[in-house]
């Protein structure tokens, strides 16, 4: 393909056809402060060595989660993906995998969709789920608009307990289509009495369960509360390991369950890209997001896939599409597959159970160390500490000392007055060694 750039013909017949008369037009709604003047101050070339070399350079400061003792959670998690889980999904055939547009020469794209699918819906023990979300924050944000579609209604409750960035997408969402978002304060306690904030104007509540303080939410009163004033409840988490050991959300009531899979089969990756989980009841199955995959027989009687539903504005559903933000994240869905299908279900219940055994033995070890408290009554990989001071500066210190000992509450939440506040994960990655290097390095912090 050749590139030739634009003459000044071609972009006078192009202003001229949008209506507008010249390019600075264009960027009449950004305010002027935030328009750059001229270009970045930046050298105007090197040569590729020279690049490789500043980029390196650069890349060197970075500390790695695998290098150092390492408690950062809070949405993304490390944990231990098999090498067979890297090999498989950079093979040729799978590494460009996407929506199986031409479904007749997608078979293998369209099976293990099947599959990732199957998986997400005994995890969450939810009747259908589809393949697959962008991620989970904006998996988010699709449940609360699907919400609005399936009880006609345009509130949304979220809980204080959900994460920051999920609760902050939801709200952009909402607001460019005028919905109205009931934001519950911060509860690093669990205390919150999210009941009294619904009604009969409530089209949905949203609960985190393990919540962004990592504290296990019993999801049976509220769903009842929710269906008693006719509204759905939305159920999320962001570390998916939980859910081979905690009691799923189908199975205490939830609605629509949706959350984040990087924590099977997808590295860190410095936040992304990741892929968002999503599943409902059979008789939500029509309003929900994203596309499905089907088992069916061919002409000759042969098991065959086919996208049994697909709802998106590209296929034929144009302006009545059900989904906005449901990119097929088929890459990372089948990372995720993979690590799924080598673990079985009973791998997965011992890696839950080794990841809340190892977050157990961090908060025994904290009992004794001044100017600390665990604030959690139940967790599971991860929980909330207040520290004496301030916890932003405190995980600098610590990282100083070469460990990353979590993530400052003042990070997601900044006005909320929680700087005191600490929230650690301790992952099967971590061993007792990393646990007394964290201990350590914490006390010689505060």
């Amino acid at each position: 393909m050749r590139y030739l750039p634009h003459s000044p013909q071609d972009r006078a017949d192009m202003l001229a056809k949008i209506g507008v008369s010249s390019i600075d037009d264009l960027f009449a709604d950004i305010p002027k402060d935030k328009l750059i003047g001229g270009l970045p101050d930046l050298p105007r070339h090197k040569g590729e060595i020279e690049v490789e070399r500043i980029l390196s350079g650069m890349a060197g400061r970075n500390v790695s989660a695998g290098s150092v003792p390492f408690f950062v959670g809070a949405g993304a998690y490390k944990h231990h993906v098999p090498a067979s889980v890297d090999h498989l999904i950079q093979r040729s055939e799978f590494l460009t995998s996407y929506t199986p547009y031409q479904p007749e020469i997608a078979q293998g794209t369209l099976q293990y969709m099947f599959e990732f699918q199957t998986q997400v819906g005994r995890l969450t023990a939810m009747d259908v789920a589809n393949a697959s979300m962008y991620d989970g924050s904006t998996g988010c944000a699709e449940a609360v608009l699907m919400a609005h579609r399936v009880t006609r209604r345009r509130k949304a409750v979220l809980s204080g307990g959900l994460h920051p960035h999920y609760a902050e997408v939801v709200r952009t969402i909402s607001d460019m289509a005028s919905d109205a978002v009931v934001t519950m304060a911060p509860d690093p306690l669990a205390t919150e009495n999210i009941i009294a904030a619904i009604d009969k104007e409530t089209s949905c509540v949203v609960v985190q369960s393990p919540d962004v303080f990592g504290n296990l939410r019993d999801l049976r009163p509220i769903a009842e509360a929710c269906h008693a004033n006719g509204a759905l409840l939305i159920a999320v988490f962001t570390e998916v390991v939980s859910l081979g050991l905690v009691t799923p959300p189908g199975e205490m009531g939830a609605d629509i369950v949706v959350g984040e899979g990087q924590s099977i089969g997808n590295s860190l990756n410095f936040g992304g890209p990741y892929v968002g989980l999503f599943a409902t009841r059979e008789k939500f199955v029509r309003q929900m997001p994203g596309r499905l995959c089907g088992e069916t027989v061919d002409a000759n009687g042969k098991r065959g896939f086919v996208l049994t539903l697909s709802t998106r504005e590209q296929h034929i559903r144009r302006e009545k599409a059900t989904s906005n933000i449901c990119t097929n994240s088929g890459l990372c869905a089948l990372a995720f597959t993979i690590h799924m299908t080598l673990l079985g279900g009973t791998g997965l219940e011992k890696l839950a159970r080794v990841n809340h055994a190892n977050a157990v033995k961090l908060a025994d070890l904290l009992k004794g160390v001044a100017g600390v408290e665990v604030l959690n009554k139940t967790f599971f990989n991860e929980f909330t500490l207040r520290v004496k001071g301030n916890a932003a500066a405190i995980v600098e210190k610590m990282a100083r000392a070469n460990v990353l000992g979590g993530v400052p509450v003042s990070r997601l939440l900044p006005n909320a007055g929680l700087d005191d506040l600490l929230i650690v994960a301790n992952t099967e990655v971590n061993t007792d060694e990393d646990r007394a290097a964290f201990v350590a390095a914490l006390k010689g912090a505060i």
